[in-house]
């Protein structure tokens, strides 16, 4: 690739990753874009060249296989590819974790949306410190910040995320590296579609959703400035300090001693 800065996003066939991808692009970064679905890869990778004439490397892989993240790492690595921009972002709804039965497919979860993660940090933060710059995007959730009722998967790994960039954006304070864990809300992409949801979204008023450019152009906003943790969206940003008031988590639990 040429001279310029690389950013790497996982989950980038569609919705926020492939805003990322637009967004980084037209920012000057050369990409590595990373999904399973690679015909949606391919024509993304096309569509951004045409555009803004960047160089583009496709990475076709599943990220809920444990082996994943090290074959990435080298593949950038025989390249001769430095990554200076982070964004994880692959990711999916998943599975409820008492009443579907199968353990291999909470594994496969969990592999996804936190191990994952965690090792893809673990392969390239050292090289952005090594270099002095570096820009690391953990795609995590409203959803991590409040407990709910419900399926006891999506919601604690997308705190643990929370809770793995605040302690990576201390330990890398003055460094030249910034993560930020960016937390949506209600986003406009596929991904209420493809994980069976549509019914849910067509329910709820309109005024909760956010298009995936605002959120995407937000997180990049905030790591730029260091911000360790991220609620995009005005309304999630004022409703944020009353999911963690003492008094508002109580209420959260009162329906499941009611169960």
């Amino acid at each position: 690739m040429t001279g310029k800065r690389t950013a790497l996003v996982t989950g980038a066939s569609a919705g926020l990753g492939a805003e990322f991808a637009r967004q980084l692009a037209a920012m000057g970064y050369n990409l590595v874009l990373v999904a399973r679905r690679e015909d949606k890869l391919q024509a993304l990778a096309k569509s951004l060249q045409d555009t803004y004439s960047n160089d583009v490397l496709i990475v076709p892989a599943d990220l809920a296989t444990a082996a994943a993240p090290q074959a990435l790492y080298d593949t950038v690595q025989q390249q001769g590819i430095n990554i200076d921009f982070l964004v994880n972002n692959a990711g999916i709804a998943g599975p409820d974790l008492l009443t579907d039965r199968d353990w291999a497919e909470q594994q496969a979860f969990f592999q996804l949306m936190m191990l994952a993660v965690a090792e893809l940090c673990h392969l390239f933060i050292p090289g952005m410190r090594e270099r002095g710059f570096g820009r690391v995007i953990n795609i995590a959730s409203v959803a991590g910040r409040i407990p709910r009722v419900g399926g006891c998967n999506y919601g604690p790994s997308k705190a643990y995320l929370i809770a793995l960039s605040e302690d990576l954006a201390v330990t890398l304070h003055g460094s030249g590296v910034n993560v930020c864990a960016l937390c949506p809300g209600y986003t406009h992409t596929d991904f209420h579609s493809t994980a069976g949801l549509q019914d849910m979204k067509n329910g709820t008023p309109g005024f909760i959703w956010y298009d995936a450019e605002v959120v995407v152009r937000e997180g990049i906003r905030a790591v730029e400035k260091g911000k360790p943790v991220y609620l995009s969206g005005r309304l999630y940003r004022w409703l944020d300090p009353l999911f963690q008031s003492l008094i508002t988590r109580r209420l959260f639990r009162i329906p499941a001693r009611r169960q």
